[in-house]
Parts: structure tokens; C-alpha cells; sequence
């Protein structure tokens, strides 16, 4: 099949181009073989008997042809696929010494020497394809691979030039398969990838939807853009195709890797049973386990890379971040210059070591790798956005900001790099409050409004947290708080997304969302994170990530009790169970947890087991442990060098653990209720736990949804007396303050109100009635102190402000409320024209002239105000 003067193989094994290579091979077989075996030439084999010549012919063609036979390429393309590398190599060579001539043979035979590492032997074999097959583009892309991954980037750049010619010379006419390989090295040479989507893979799907290199390539081009989100489309559009295929998993596996753990081991996981050999899944597996600490398996994992490709430069640099992060620099050095082996120059490996050093926090180490990838190609994006983001965690904005702006430029359609200049249009708006100790950074209304409580909040962090663990800090802190969540995730990750993060500390840099953008005690994430620039600097970011989080927490709680993980019903019951993780393996608990319960779970066991260590050895020993970890000692070793055997720490810490869950109540109080056919508690079970917290609370429920309000109340207050650090809108102290309110026991709901408010930092809706309770009953200190509270969990909100401003006044503090309703008008609240009527009062009895100012700003806001008509006449007669 000829398409402008080219032979261009068909995908069908079966069609002409398999019978025109298998004749083709008979004919000059067959006239060797008379050669070698009758010494006759050609010309003697004519004058031979017509019967005896017939015969031979016949016979060799049926061998031939039965030999033909045994070779399925449809089969090894399968075989391929399923990772059977060796069996592939021998069924090519058998393919092609039988004369086989379909390029695919060729493709297969080379692409599996490369994957298994024998670079010299799979550069040999692309050669002799490509002199073979003068216009194959798929044949010179592979070899551009090959080339590289041998160290002859002059071979590689040659083929990656013949195929830019053969696109603007040859387009016409080539197969789609070779459109597709077309597509890819325009990218690789620099083209739109929006021009190589619309030119070449779209209309290239449309027209061969069962092509499975397209979906691959789509997929591939969207995971190079770090456009996650598509790319898990791409990938799965394939996979409705090609059930279970490796290669799409794997590319869906990596397009979850950075939003959904669990999917991406189940996707992994799924590859691996169909292709246990497959060397890209086993490194995205291999990331996994580093990412939470489990260096041991991932080296399992190294090494069944190793019996595939015992030169594959990634595995390498996987071995070499391990080493550094186990502080063995000559075996880190080592599995360095193995990875460099053949390409002496790649920027991957210094790339891939550095990415991942960055990502367990050491930014100045992952700096200096990207340092390094960009001294071997300084026109290496991925580094140079990387290297973007280490300096700007690392405090270095002017040069992390104009790198992100350099990718951007070169690479238009790199979502991280773009998302980045983005953020810097954004954050150049931002107000900056600063002191000799903080930088800190925040929207232009948010500075006015709490701007100095942050700074005051960070100022009484500093000087409590660095005497006690006794860190000297040489440097301001930089805080930047985001009224957006997507600006805080591209600053903190590259990427939208993290929802479930308030605030991250990389050393010296702290981002947080702002009060803005969710519900949670504002101050106490400020604190968590502040708690984390210390103990980072103290270890020179040389910490897992469990000991970290469970200082942090543990902190907020020493710092107010409201603050920071607490036990609960569901934690209690995983502590009985046995559903904790060892110490030695609690980072992996952050690692893709089976639920959101189960995450907050690994915080609140973290603490616990830093409360532990301080309780039974000692603050100081804590320290001690902190600065070994500092010199490059694995966390292990110094926890033995300073508290005891490994074993024993264990062994004791579940004790303690125990003794925390008991004193939360016995398990009778706590055990989960016998329920009848209906899912209804067992009456006589219940009559048998009539101090069950589950019976009692449901009980309540019950009582309280059927309005019999005389039952219900003294079953929420029991349900209370049980467990008084229940929290939210579906607590007994909710339920029980909407009794008490509707019944208009103001005593009682204040009492029920405030004691919830003790125990939940996040309880706004008590706060929000307490203040309201207090100033109808003119008890201003009251009203402030619970406004006070309200404004950590939300210094946004309008009425804490007024109701401070409000008291002040009643109580003639006129500087103090004025600054108050100011705050007031910065919230936009709805009835304007009377704060400025409250403010020109109290100006008036300064008299000052802003007085006259706010009368009649309140005028424009509400021309017929009369009470500010009487004002204003009586500031003029005055």
C-alpha cells in the first residue's frame, strides 16, 4: 500500500503488507538456499528438471510460509503491552532475520531493549530501522529517545530534524499512527500544544478513534502542562476503549497523584496486574512510598526496576534522594553518577532528586539540584519552575518571581507557570504590616481591619515558642493570608486545589487562607504554623512529617484549650481497636488515609505522641531529639539516642494511649448500642446501659424532634455531663440553648451557650448569642470579652465589631469606640448611615471636626435621616 511514493505498513497484520514481506522473503531465500545447498547458480537452476525444481520451491514456500506464521505481531504488540520485554526481543529478531519488513518489528525490538536498559544494543537497532525506513517518523522519535537516553544527543537532535523536514515535506498521506508521533515532536520542538491538540491528535482521534497511541499522547501533552484535571479525562476517555490498558492507568494514576492518593493506588495497583513490569507505575509507586517515609519498600520497589532496567536513570535518583535524606552523601554521589551513566548530562536526574528533596521541605537542597539540572540544560523548564518555587518558599521572591515569568513566556501553556504570574498580579495589590519579626501580607480591607491583631498574634507566638525550644530565629517571617483559596493553593502548591489545607510553613514563609475563605479559628492556625517556623529552622527542615504536625498541635492545645485536635467518641474507639500506627511508620498515615476522619486521626495521635515523650522524658530530651535530626540523624535512631529502645517506645506508648482513651470513659459509657431488625437500639440493651452515651444522645434526639421538651432536657444534659467536648450545630448544647431560648430562660441559655463556647473553638453560633444576650442585658464586659472570641474565629464578621463599639460607647470609652465603628464602616454594613450618625456623637463630644464630616456622610446615605438633621443643626450652631 504506496502513499506518494512511500511504503507506508498497514495496523492490520493480516493484510497485504504481511503477504508482500513474507513473498518478498521466499524469493530471496529460496535462491539462497539453492545456492548454498546445490552449488548451482541461477542460471544452472534453470536448465534443472521442471519437476524437481517445482517440488523444492513448493516445499520451501510452505516452510516459509509456516515460519511466517508462528510470528504474531498482533500478539507481540499484547506481549509488549503486558511487559514480556524478554520474549518480545526474541520474537523480533525471529521476525525480522525472516525477512518481516513491517516497521513495527522494528519498533518493538528497539523500544525493548531501551526499556529494559540496553541503551548501546536499542541505539544499534533503531539505526538500522531508520536507514531502512527513509520517511517512518515514529522510527526517528523513538530514536531521538533512544539517542538521549545512549548520550548521543547529536544522533537524537539529527532524527528530530529529519522529522521536523518530513512534517513540512511529507504531512500528506502518512498514516495516522505517524501523525501521532508527528504531534509529538512538535512539542518536543517547541510548537503551541493548542496547535498539535486542533492539527494533529484531534482530527487524528476523530478519524481513527481506535487508535490507542492517540489517547496516550493527548493524556501525556496534558500531564507536560501540569493540567491534571483534563489529563484524568484524556486518560479515561481511553481506558472506555482499552479496558485496563497499562499505560493509560498509569497516566491516570499520575494525573490523581496530586489530588486523590487512594485512586492513585488503586489505579497503580491495577497497572501492576497488568503489566508487572511496567517501569513508569513502579516509579510513580516509589514516589508514593518516599512521600510518607516508607524508605524500605520503596527500595523493594527500586530494585524490581532494577531487574528490568538496571540503568534507568529515575530509579537512580530515587536511590540518591533516599540516601541524602538518610545522610549517606557517598551513596547518594554514587546512585547519582549511576543514573548518569550513559547521558552524562541529563537534567532529569538532578531534577527528579531536587523536586522530591523540595517536597520534604529542604528548598535550599532541592534548590541546588535545580541548579545543577539547569547548569546541564539551562532551557530545562521543569527545573526552572521548580527552582521558581524553592526560591520563592525560601523568602528569595525577586528571583523565584521573574524564573515563574520566564516559564510563562517560553512555555505559554504551563498551568503552573501561568497560575504563578497570575498570583503575583494579585499579590502586588496586597498591604504589607511588618514589624522588626514579620512580614506580613494581606488584602488591603483585611490589613485595616485585623492586620495589627495578626501581628500582635505572631509577636506572642515568637516570643513563647522560640524561648521554650530554644531557637534563636535570624530572620523575619513572612506571612502571606489569601482572602481566595485557589491564590492560596497555586502560592503553597503551583496548582488549584488543597481544600483541606488552612495554612502551610515552608521555614521562613507561612501561606494561609484567610478567615475570608472558611470557618476555622483563624489564630489558631496562625499559631500551628508559626509553631512549625520554629521547629523547622531547629532542624534545618530535617524532620518527618508526624513529629512536625504533632508539635504544631500539640502547641495549639497548650496554648487554649479550644485550640487543636482533642479526642473524641470516634478517636477514642480507634485507640481501643488497636487502629493507631506504629510510631516508626506514622508519617505514612498522612499518605492517602481511608477517610477525612482518618486524617485528622494521624494529627491527633502525632500530638499524642508528642505528649508522651514530654511526659514521660522531658521537654528537654524533645529538644535533644530535634537538634540530632538537625545534624542528619533518621528520626529512629534519635528517638532511641534519647527515650528508649524502639520496641519499649512502642510498648509504652500504646500504654498511655490506652490511659487516654479510658479516661475519656469506660466501655460501657462508650460501647456502640445492640440494635433490633428496624436498625432501632435494643430496648433491653438499653435498659442494661442506661449510661451509654449513644442510648442517652439518641434518647435526646428522639425527645427532641417529637418536641416532649420535659424528656428531652434532662437527657441533653446528661448527654452534656457525659461528654462535654462535643461540638457544632448538631451538639446537646445547641439542641438544648434552642430549648432554653424558646422557653425564654435567658439564665439558663447563657450558662448552656458559654459552656459551649469554652469547649469548641469554632463555636460561632454560641458566640453570635451570647454577644446578642449580653448587650440586651447591658452587660458590656461581657459582650466584649465574648466578641473578643468571636472575632478569632472570624474578624470579618460585622457584629462583634458593633457590639464592641457599642459597649464602649456605654461605657464612655469614646477612643475605644470610635476606633470600633470605624472598623464597622470598613465591613460595608448595611445601615451606614447610622454608624456615621454614631460616629459624628461621639466625635461631636470631642469636638472634633470630623463630626460635621460623618453627619453628613450619614446624610448622603439616607437623606431624610432625621436624628442627623437635628445633629447637624446643632454642630452648625456651635
Amino acid at each position: 500500500m504506496a502513499r506518494a511514493g512511500v511504503f507506508f505498513p498497514s495496523r492490520n497484520p493480516a493484510n497485504f503488507s504481511r503477504v508482500s514481506t513474507i513473498v518478498h522473503s521466499v524469493i530471496r531465500s529460496f535462491l539462497g538456499i539453492c545456492n548454498l545447498a546445490f552449488g548451482h547458480s541461477l542460471q544452472t537452476l534453470r536448465r534443472a528438471s521442471l519437476a524437481r525444481t517445482s517440488a523444492l520451491l513448493f516445499l520451501f514456500v510452505a516452510f516459509i510460509q509456516t515460519k511466517a506464521a508462528d510470528i504474531d505481531l498482533a500478539k507481540t504488540k499484547e506481549d509488549f503491552i503486558a511487559g514480556k520485554y524478554k520474549e518480545v526481543i526474541e520474537q523480533c529478531r525471529e521476525a525480522l532475520n525472516a525477512r518481516l519488513r513491517n516497521e513495527d518489528w522494528h519498533l518493538l525490538l528497539a523500544k525493548s531493549l531501551w526499556t529494559t536498559g540496553k541503551y548501546p544494543e536499542a541505539k544499534e537497532a533503531i539505526s538500522a530501522a531508520e536507514r531502512g525506513n527513509y520517511y517512518s517518523v515514529r522510527i526517528r522519535l523513538l530514536g531521538y529517545h533512544i539517542g538521549r537516553s545512549a548520550g548521543d544527543l547529536e544522533y537524537g537532535q539529527r532524527l528530530l530534524d529529519e522529522i521536523n523536514a518530513l512534517g513540512g515535506s511529507r504531512r500528506f498521506g502518512m498514516e495516522t499512527a505517524d501523525l501521532v508521533a508527528l504531534g509529538e515532536a512538535a512539542v518536543i520542538l517547541g510548537a503551541d500544544p493548542k496547535l498539535v491538540l486542533d492539527n494533529f491528535y484531534t482530527p487524528v482521534k476523530r478519524n481513527d478513534p481506535k487508535l490507542r497511541e492517540v489517547y496516550i499522547a493527548i493524556g501525556n501533552l496534558e500531564l507536560q502542562k501540569h493540567d491534571y484535571a483534563l489529563a484524568s479525562k484524556s486518560f479515561q476517555e481511553g481506558l472506555q476503549k482499552f479496558k485496563n490498558d497499562p499505560d493509560m492507568l498509569q497516566g491516570l494514576a499520575e494525573a490523581l497523584a496530586s489530588s486523590d492518593r487512594k485512586e492513585m493506588l488503586r489505579a497503580l495497583e491495577k497497572v501492576l496486574e497488568a503489566n508487572e513490569n511496567h517501569i513508569p507505575a513502579r516509579t510513580l509507586l516509589v514516589e508514593h512510598l518516599v512521600d510518607a517515609e516508607e524508605y524500605d519498600e520503596a527500595e523493594k520497589e527500586l530494585k524490581k526496576i532494577e531487574e528490568v532496567n538496571p540503568n534507568f536513570p529515575e530509579m537512580w535518583a530515587f536511590r540518591a534522594v533516599i540516601a541524602h535524606l538518610d545522610n549517606k552523601a557517598e551513596e547518594e554521589e554514587r546512585a547519582r553518577a549511576a543514573g548518569l551513566k550513559y547521558w552524562t548530562n541529563n537534567p532529569v536526574v538532578d531534577h527528579v532528586v531536587g523536586r522530591k528533596l523540595s517536597q520534604k521541605y529542604r528548598f535550599a537542597e532541592g534548590a541546588s539540584y535545580q541548579n545543577r539540572a539547569l547548569q546541564f540544560d539551562r532551557n530545562y523548564l521543569p527545573a526552572k519552575i521548580q527552582l521558581a518555587s524553592d526560591l520563592l518558599r525560601l523568602g528569595d521572591e525577586e528571583n523565584g518571581w521573574k524564573l515563574a515569568e520566564e516559564v510563562a513566556k517560553n512555555d505559554g501553556y504551563d498551568i503552573s507557570a501561568d497560575n504563578l504570574v497570575t498570583l503575583h498580579d494579585s499579590i502586588a495589590k496586597f498591604r504589607t504590616v511588618t514589624n522588626e519579626h514579620f512580614v506580613v501580607r494581606m488584602s488591603s480591607r483585611e490589613a485595616e481591619i485585623y492586620g495589627e491583631d495578626a501581628l500582635a498574634l505572631l509577636e506572642k507566638a515568637r516570643a513563647h515558642l522560640t524561648k521554650k525550644y530554644g531557637m534563636e530565629l535570624t530572620r523575619p517571617t513572612t506571612v502571606e493570608i489569601f482572602p481566595e483559596q485557589k491564590d492560596f493553593a497555586v502560592r503553597t502548591f503551583g496548582m488549584p486545589g488543597g481544600e483541606g489545607y488552612l495554612g502551610v510553613c515552608f521555614g521562613n514563609v507561612i501561606t494561609a487562607n484567610s478567615p475570608a475563605s472558611h470557618n476555622m479559628n483563624w489564630q489558631s492556625v496562625l499559631w500551628h504554623e508559626f509553631c512549625h517556623v520554629v521547629t523547622l529552622n531547629l532542624t534545618r527542615n530535617r524532620m518527618p512529617r508526624w513529629l512536625s504536625e504533632g508539635i504544631s498541635v500539640y502547641e495549639e492545645r497548650r496554648a487554649d484549650v479550644r485550640w487543636g485536635e482533642k479526642i473524641t467518641p470516634q478517636y477514642r474507639q480507634m485507640m481501643i481497636d488497636g487502629k493507631m500506627k506504629p510510631i516508626a511508620d506514622l508519617s505514612s498515615a498522612f499518605m492517602a488515609p481511608p477517610s477525612g476522619l482518618h486524617l485528622q486521626f494521624a494529627y491527633y495521635q502525632s500530638s499524642l505522641v508528642v505528649e508522651f515523650l514530654i511526659e514521660r522524658f522531658g521537654l528537654e530530651k524533645l529538644q535533644n531529639i530535634l537538634r540530632d535530626l538537625g545534624t542528619g540523624t533518621p528520626i529512629n535512631d534519635a528517638l532511641v539516642a534519647h527515650t528508649a529502645p524502639m520496641k519499649d517506645l512502642e510498648k509504652d506508648f500504646k500504654a498511655f494511649a490506652k490511659g487516654v482513651a479510658e479516661n475519656m470513659g469506660t466501655d460501657n459509657v462508650w460501647e456502640k448500642p445492640k440494635r433490633d431488625q428496624d436498625g432501632e437500639v435494643d430496648k433491653t440493651w438499653a435498659t442494661l446501659h442506661p449510661e451509654n452515651y449513644w442510648v442517652v444522645t439518641e434518647k435526646a434526639e428522639t425527645a427532641f424532634d417529637a418536641t416532649k421538651i420535659d424528656e428531652a432536657v434532662p437527657l441533653l444534659e446528661k448527654s452534656i455531663q457525659i461528654y462535654p467536648g462535643q461540638s457544632g450545630a448538631g451538639s446537646a448544647y445547641a439542641k438544648l440553648a434552642r430549648i432554653y431560648r424558646d422557653q425564654k430562660e435567658v439564665e439558663k441559655e447563657k450558662r448552656i451557650l458559654s459552656q459551649w463556647a469554652k469547649h469548641d473553638g469554632e463555636a460561632t453560633e454560641a458566640l453570635l448569642r451570647l454577644v446578642e444576650l449580653e448587650l440586651d442585658s447591658k452587660d458590656y464586659e461581657a459582650a466584649i470579652r465574648y466578641s473578643k472570641l468571636l472575632l478569632e474565629l472570624n474578624p470579618l464578621h460585622p457584629l462583634p465589631h458593633r457590639a464592641t463599639a457599642e459597649s464602649f460607647a456605654s461605657e464612655g470609652k469614646d477612643e475605644n469606640a470610635i476606633k470600633s465603628f470605624q472598623t464597622v464602616l470598613k465591613l460595608e454594613p448595611p445601615d451606614r448611615a447610622e454608624v456615621h450618625y454614631r460616629l459624628a456623637r461621639l466625635f461631636q463630644k470631642q469636638k472634633s471636626p470630623e463630626a460635621k464630616r460623618h453627619v453628613l456622610l450619614a446624610l448622603e446615605e439616607a437623606p431624610r435621616f432625621r436624628a442627623a438633621h437635628v445633629l447637624l443643626l446643632e454642630l452648625i450652631e456651635n
